[in-house]
């Protein structure tokens, strides 16, 4: 998604329409993800220790980057609660979730690739997806849960949908024929075995477009990007 955020959180000249979009080859989910010994394992029990943290006890919340997809998410659920986060950045999703591991921080709304190791082994948990639906994938993970097991954040009262970009985009006046090759090459791509087995492995929206309709989706998000990162003070002035 920096493709929108980066823009408007630096005032950089630049649009997504500055380049020539190919494909969408995925949609990367975000997880609410808890220490596994946090008391809470739903939306309503998490919220309610967000809203009731003592001064000196307030959420940390764990992201990478600062005004970005993690950032982003984290204000839009002060947003939605009322209840505030002191937002701490970090260089990557691994580094958020060691330090979720080690206590440091008191959530994060990593990828689900970049916590599933943790959560295997017992050292994290998932508490809500930011999706519509509850993701395709029944294969346990755990001894007992599989990515589809996780509750939409809405199913719990957390209203909040948002997932992050995998596409494809080429320099600005390509030919058509150019265009049209590499979007036979990413059909060709998303049929393979190996392909498959990665989406499962990362539990990603496996959502793909092409054309007028990638153009369309890519203004849409370009919207609720500026909306959200304006209500949250996160555009350059």
């Amino acid at each position: 998604s920096n493709i929108f955020t980066t823009p408007l959180a630096t005032g950089v000249p630049f649009k997504w329409d500055d380049l020539t979009p190919v494909s969408m080859l995925a949609l990367d989910e975000f997880v609410l993800w808890v220490n596994a010994k946090a008391p809470y394992s739903d939306v309503k029990g998490y919220l309610e220790a967000l809203k009731t943290a003592a001064p000196g006890s307030e959420f940390k919340m764990g992201g990478t980057g600062s005004k970005q997809e993690d950032q982003i998410i984290t204000a839009a659920i002060e947003q939605k609660t009322g209840a505030k986060f002191i937002y701490v950045p970090y260089k990557g999703g691994g580094d958020v979730a060691a330090q979720l591991v080690g206590g440091h921080v008191t959530s994060s709304v990593n990828n689900p690739i970049e916590a599933v190791s943790q959560w295997r082994a017992g050292e994290l948990k998932p508490i809500c997806v930011f999706d519509d639906v509850r993701l395709a994938y029944k294969t346990p993970v755990t001894t007992d849960k599989s990515w589809g097991d996780i509750p939409t954040c809405k199913e719990g009262g957390l209203d909040i949908e948002y997932l992050m970009l995998r596409g494809v985009f080429m320099a600005p006046k390509v030919t058509k024929e150019q265009i049209d090759y590499y979007i036979d090459l990413f059909k060709r791509v998303r049929a393979t075995k190996d392909w498959t087995d990665f989406m499962e492995k990362g539990a990603f929206n496996t959502s793909a477009l092409t054309g007028e309709e990638y153009k369309a989706w890519l203004g849409k998000a370009a919207d609720t990007h500026r909306t959200l990162m304006e209500k949250a003070g996160f555009i350059a002035k």
